[in-house]
């Protein structure tokens, strides 16, 4: 039964795994939060990983905080890079393979084709640059590794655009959304289930297949066209009773909605890749949102 440490505890890929775990019984899973390993402080890893003694690390955990980011510098490239770096290292020393979750926001999004693992990066702002730099950290120090890239990250947990739009949409008469960014929404669920299964095989003597992926939906949209397959899904779940199905979407600039950090307007990624090499393929974004909002669902009507 492999054991797998996991760095992150409530955000929504902890949680997701976390959730799964019940599909993976051969699998003995730890979470580590924030209150048992505080990432910033890169001499808590190494005592962390002595004590678990995993067969595999998932590091879910990661700043987030994208405009936030570009005044709080130092603390996202701790945690992104430096807490990252300290992992690998550590994990270099005992053998084992460290699954690390990275972004769509190294990319500038001025491409107009899905990106590859080898097109080159060229991060807008500190978020993005500082995952990369985690990334670098990584491939410069530990052999056995899986780098995932992924995009447009939703569940039934925390704060994420689904759960922002289902709630605005039972509020208002209309909402205005952003038609100029494009990228492909990406259930936090499948995405754990994926690096689950990856997890029992990175363990083999014979996994040949470390790398750099990218692993999200593969259904490109703008966050406006994403709005409205959110409310139709919303609509067929919750039926005619939902307040939120007569919302008005209406389709705006990015202009109108001026942030901090620049987001890139284009950030497909392709999945080819990943796909090719381990057969695993991410359900249809619809699939997905059903099961989110079912979920959504059961939690509000046993409230």
């Amino acid at each position: 039964m492999p054991r797998i440490l996991v760095f992150g505890k409530n955000g929504q890929l902890a949680s997701c795994l976390a959730m799964c775990g019940n599909e993976f019984p051969n699998a003995e899973l730890v979470f580590v939060g924030r209150d048992e390993c505080d990432l910033e402080d890169v001499h808590q890893i190494a005592p962390v990983i002595d004590r678990v003694q995993p067969d595999v690390v998932i590091n879910a955990a990661a700043y987030t905080a994208v405009d936030l980011a570009e005044e709080e510098t130092d603390v996202a490239f701790k945690v992104n890079r430096d807490a990252v770096r300290a992992m690998a290292e550590t994990l270099a020393k005992r053998a084992v393979p460290l699954i690390h979750v990275s972004t769509d926001y190294v990319f500038d999004g001025q491409g107009s084709t899905p990106y590859t693992e080898q097109d080159p990066v060229s991060p807008l702002g500190v978020y993005g640059a500082s995952k990369f730099a985690g990334e670098d950290a990584v491939r410069e120090t530990l052999d056995k590794h899986l780098i995932i890239r992924t995009s447009w990250v939703f569940s039934q947990f925390g704060k994420n655009f689904v759960k922002t739009m289902l709630n605005l949409m039972e509020q208002r008469d209309e909402i205005r959304v952003v038609n100029d960014q494009t990228g492909c929404p990406t259930s936090a669920h499948d995405l754990a289930g994926a690096i689950l299964k990856l997890s029992g095989l990175v363990v083999a003597k014979d996994f040949d297949k470390f790398g750099t992926y990218h692993l999200s939906s593969g259904q490109s949209q703008t966050w406006f066209e994403f709005a409205n397959r959110i409310q139709k899904v919303a609509s067929h779940v919750w039926g005619d009773d939902w307040k939120g199905k007569d919302c008005r979407i209406t389709p705006v600039p990015s202009s109108e909605y001026p942030t901090v950090a620049k987001r890139p307007g284009y950030s497909v990624m392709s999945s080819q890749r990943f796909v090719g090499s381990f057969g695993i393929q991410l359900p249809t974004v619809e699939e997905s949102l059903s099961a989110v909002i079912e979920n959504l669902r059961k939690e509000k009507s046993d409230a």
